[in-house]
């Protein structure tokens, strides 16, 4: 089958480089196009075409039901990866060393830039004080900036970041409390770039516009409960339903939490991870339409079935 990749308006350079690559590899000419532009004039043309076969969007809820509304009209074929407000659960017999480390790889890579990013951090009381003074402080140890030595870099564009330090003003209007970041980072080294601050907050009400929605940041929520029970209860509380971590030393808790856990993806004791090649990845609920990306199973999209009947003996009918 051949491909139209509408590349994301803000990052034109990285799909041509891919389309350079393709065409190094030998790939034939017009197996792979490439189309730059804003999705009202370049996207929704391809949406709403009727020689375009499938459609797989990845990007915002908001957007997907359109292209989703757009292409069920003419019965075209849909695969959606949206958005996510992931849980990272952390039990009471966890191993706490490595659960800040994982917290802060789920929340701060590619300074929350991803789907799979963990934005709701929900400690067991007994140990919060303990796991929140330790991530504070590593994440105050972060480096920003633009080279291979630094943790995380800058956000997309400034629309964002404004987004960004808006939801922070708001939830601290409402009660939160901000423990660390917060805001845009203006020193020398970073006031020309769109650098948000790694930004944990607690004291965040669950049902909050800043723990529903989801910022694609590098910001996080503690939130404190008491059990397991209260713990799933809160990471179910969410519209999304794309990737979950849980850090515990309890393999029954961890396989219930598994079961029990309304996303596509679960994890023990690691980060929320996102896309691997190997493995199928979707969500529940706002986070995806049912389709799985990577993995054997992201064939499925593609292809169609097909009963074939063959009679060898005719007489016998």
């Amino acid at each position: 089958n051949s491909a139209v990749l509408k590349v994301a308006e803000d990052t034109p350079a990285t799909a041509w480089i891919v389309g350079q690559i393709a065409q190094e590899a030998g790939l034939p000419p017009g197996v792979l196009n490439i189309i730059q532009g804003y999705g009202e004039e370049a996207g929704a043309p391809l949406v709403a075409h009727n020689d375009v076969a499938v459609v797989s969007f990845t990007g915002s809820t908001e957007v997907g039901r359109i292209v989703q509304r757009v292409a069920g009209e003419r019965f075209g074929r849909v695969s959606l990866e949206l958005g996510g407000k992931n849980p990272l659960v952390v039990c009471d017999d966890a191993d706490l060393n490595n659960a800040v480390k994982w917290t802060l790889l789920s929340v701060f890579s590619n300074a929350g830039q991803r789907c799979a990013s963990a934005s709701r951090i929900i400690v067991f009381d007994s140990i919060y004080e303990q796991f929140r003074d330790q991530l504070v402080e590593k994440t105050k140890e972060l480096k920003l900036g633009s080279t291979d030595q630094d943790d995380l870099g800058p956000v997309i564009n400034e629309q964002q970041l404004t987004n960004m330090i808006a939801a922070v003003k708001q939830a601290q209007e409402a009660g939160a409390t901000v423990l660390v970041g917060g805001d845009r980072l203006t020193d020398p080294d970073h006031a020309t770039g769109f650098y948000m601050a790694p930004t944990l907050l607690e004291n965040v009400d669950p049902h909050a516009e800043i723990s529903q929605c989801e910022l694609f940041g590098p910001i996080a929520s503690l939130y404190r409960v008491k059990d397991f029970k209260e713990a799933l209860a809160l990471a179910n509380d969410s519209p999304y339903g794309l990737t979950a971590s849980i850090h515990t030393r309890n393999i029954h808790r961890a396989v219930r939490f598994c079961e029990k856990v309304q996303t596509g993806v679960a994890v023990v004791n690691a980060g929320t991870y996102g896309s691997e090649p190997h493995m199928p990845f979707g969500g529940l609920k706002q986070s995806g339409n049912g389709t799985r990306e990577p993995g054997t199973e992201a064939l499925d999209v593609y292809s169609e079935l097909k009963d074939i009947y063959i009679n060898i003996d005719p007489e016998q009918f």
